[in-house]
């Protein structure tokens, strides 16, 4: 029973109360109980909770989605609001300026925030593997960084991390943006890549599927995580929200990863309730395949030893350190001082 309360909330908690006074006693006890139990209920408002993302509400977060429509947020007493954005740095700033409580971001716009200064928490492995990539077309031959030299690449904003996986792929074949004619696309932004506006496009796992669904042709792929793997996105909070939201940032993450586990045994419930809740959602059958590959990129073999979320401080050290060897980090930020499996530990 007490596992089952849990999962239904408190309002169910105190029905069940209400029913198993009500059927013993006087009519004035139960309305006495009634009452109290309606206070009860009053006194415990819902708690907002915003979560910042590096984009628009989009299929690849649809167990989000999912976890809204189903009510668990609800169940857990939060009020869910989804703030969208243009890349990780979007989100980071969202959190620092205190329009959101929680980012969905990457590591490295986490990384260039606390190299200025700013005190954060990362809480929460969303993406364990890098899911950045650099494509071209076949025909333009390019097959090193080094052919990329005077070309227009794309990419989706430099606050996103298909910009900072750039950088990183750049710095590694010895070249600078300065070497290359770097061009913001927006998310979708494989058509100027189609249309040879771009002559290479960083981008995601996801985003070159759809490319492929598209007629994209045959391609060329330089993936970032074979020079860097990289977690894709985390969970990261500001040390005052870490402080004084511990429990509420709780609740959240363990709705987020019953969310990720459901819609892994359940991808096709997923995919029908982002048709209305993602802007890219129409598709049922693509969202299925977008849902996949998401699920496949939440874990890895530690991962499942270990839980949904769990953070390995060995390879944000190794990213942190590479960042600084090329340049992209003046000074050394010591990431594993500002990371923690504290919540990650204490979930079911």
């Amino acid at each position: 029973m007490k596992k089952l309360v849990k999962k239904l909330g408190p309002a169910y908690l105190f029905t069940l109360l209400t029913l198993s006074v009500v059927g013993c006693g006087t009519n004035e006890e139960k309305q006495e109980v009634l009452q109290v139990n309606n206070d009860a209920l009053e006194e415990q408002p819902m708690e907002e909770i915003k979560m910042a993302s590096w984009s628009q509400s989009i299929v690849e977060q649809s167990n989000l989605y999912l976890a809204d429509e189903k009510g668990w947020f609800d169940e857990a007493g939060l009020d869910f609001e989804y703030i969208p954005g243009s890349g990780g740095g979007d989100a980071v700033r969202n959190i620092i300026s205190g329009n959101a409580d929680i980012a969905f971001a990457n590591v490295e716009a986490v990384l260039l925030a606390l190299e200025q200064g700013e005190e954060l928490r990362v809480i929460y492995n969303i993406y364990p593997e890098n899911v950045f990539n650099i494509v071209s077309l076949k025909d333009s031959n390019i097959n090193t960084m080094e052919d990329l030299r005077g070309k227009d690449v794309g990419v989706y904003s430099r606050a996103s991390g298909t910009y900072q996986n750039l950088l990183v792929l750049l710095h590694q074949a010895g070249m600078t943006e300065e070497d290359v004619n770097i061009i913001e696309t927006g998310v979708l932004n494989f058509g100027p890549l189609m249309n040879n506006q771009v002559v290479a496009t960083a981008a995601t796992d996801t985003g070159l599927f759809d490319a492929q669904q598209n007629d994209i042709g045959e391609v060329d792929v330089m993936e970032a995580k074979d020079v860097l793997n990289t977690p894709a996105d985390v969970f990261v909070v500001t040390e005052d929200v870490f402080q004084e939201k511990e429990d509420m940032l709780l609740r959240f993450l363990q709705v987020y990863r019953d969310s990720v586990n459901y819609t892994m045994d359940q991808p096709e419930e997923a995919a029908e309730i982002a048709v209305d809740a993602a802007i890219d959602g129409q598709d049922k059958d693509r969202n299925i395949e977008i849902i996949h590959i998401r699920n496949k990129s939440s874990t890895n073999d530690e991962l499942e030893e270990k839980g949904l979320g769990w953070l390995n401080t060995e390879v944000l050290q190794e990213v942190e350190e590479v960042y600084y060897d090329l340049g992209l980090l003046e000074e050394r930020v010591n990431i594993e001082n500002f990371t923690t499996n504290e919540f990650v530990e204490q979930l079911e």
